[in-house]
């Protein structure tokens, strides 16, 4: 056979993808299967109506925008499945003693609920950070986007030397622990290591225990230093790590973390958002300052002083644009600005494609001039 035709049977053996793909967005899915991984940790698997490939990059979150109690709830979290499987994404939720949420979702999710979702976005993720090494450092279920890493490196079959560390309560509290031996079992390049804090009566034990540190650091990955590094858990489970690897002189720009178990960041800024707009009522403010924020959807405007935030302009007008982080992190409030000149100060909840479109994130948007805002 020659090139030419050997060119043609590929041509004609290779058809276009007409399925859609994700994009940064609001999306309706339903729940598909709900996987009980520990006593207190399920994985909710979602897919849309129509087939639609889930495109993200491991490490990413998503938004979930729930009704509970006749409230709206906004809630992130991280994608725990790898984009390699692209027609569902998946979700991992610890039950947390109170948590609005998390109870809600373990005692409701069922295969079949419908909800609405927004992302995916994040700056936590293994993409932007190529490297032939890793470590991945996980806590609770802070392993859930270390987790999407791996899958997705297993999956790709990439040429990644990794070196997975999980802290855990105890044996019973390890998430994805039999996935986790099957990886071990089937790569040469996963090295596999597990710290309980403590030991429960009837459950057998041969890996480490009590907390990682400098010592267990130096025994399970002498080469650390060489390593690029993804960690995410409990804020003092990350600060122990971060304490630790500044000690020993590693290069810091190699070192990236996502937040678990911290007050959600929602219910800190709907406070301050609330305190700010009636300290903003009650002072006197220089005329000259004010600048016209219009809303064309419901037709109304307002003029709000220099610094205050479009959605604080929102909130004064009974305006409800969702929001579930309030740091330009999520995505969940993104806007279009159809006029006027805007600053925005965000942390990877928006794309550059969308920026280039107009849209900002209101939370964490402030106007610079007299704005229009398509919403």
């Amino acid at each position: 056979m020659t090139n030419s035709s050997s060119a043609i049977v590929n041509a004609d053996y290779l058809a276009p993808v007409n399925t859609q793909t994700w994009v940064n967005g609001r999306h309706n899915v339903r729940c598909v299967k709900v996987i009980h991984e520990t006593w207190d940790v399920k994985t909710f698997c979602f897919m849309a109506q129509q087939p639609v490939m889930f495109f993200f990059k491991p490490g990413q979150f998503v938004t979930l925008e729930l009704e509970i109690e006749s409230k709206q709830v906004m809630r992130s979290y991280t994608i725990s499945s790898s984009p390699s499987v692209p027609y569902s994404f998946s979700i991992t939720v610890k039950r947390v003693p109170g948590g609005e949420v998390s109870n809600w979702l373990h005692d409701n999710m069922v295969i079949g609920t419908e909800l609405a979702v927004h992302g995916p976005v994040g700056q936590f993720n293994c993409i932007d950070y190529p490297a032939d090494k890793v470590l991945l450092l996980s806590g609770g279920v802070g392993i859930t986007p270390v987790m999407s890493m791996a899958r997705w490196w297993f999956d790709t079959n990439a040429d990644v030397d990794m070196t997975f560390i999980h802290s855990a309560r105890s044996p019973r509290d390890v998430i994805y622990s039999r996935e986790l031996d099957h990886l071990a079992a089937r790569l040469d390049n996963f090295g596999l290591y597990l710290i309980v804090e403590r030991m429960e009566n009837g459950l057998p034990w041969q890996g480490y225990r009590g907390y990682l540190d400098a010592a267990k650091l130096d025994m399970i990955s002498p080469d650390f230093m060489e390593r690029e590094i993804f960690c995410c858990g409990p804020a003092p489970y990350m600060k122990a790590v971060k304490e630790l690897l500044i000690s020993r002189g590693f290069d810091m720009s190699r070192y990236h973390e996502e937040s678990f178990g911290a007050t959600p960041a929602s219910v800190v800024e709907d406070a301050i958002e609330q305190a700010e707009v009636a300290q903003a009522e009650a002072e006197a403010v220089n005329q000259e300052d004010l600048v016209r924020v219009e809303f064309t959807g419901s037709g109304k405007s307002i003029q709000i002083g220099a610094g205050e935030t479009l959605h604080n302009a929102a909130a004064k007008l009974d305006l409800m644009i969702p929001k579930a982080c309030g740091m330009g992190i999520c995505g969940t409030c993104k806007v279009l600005v159809k006029e006027g000149e805007t600053q925005m100060d965000h942390n990877g909840g928006i794309t550059d494609e969308d920026i280039e479109a107009g849209y900002v994130l209101s939370c964490c948007t402030v106007p610079k001039s007299d704005v229009v805002l398509e919403y």
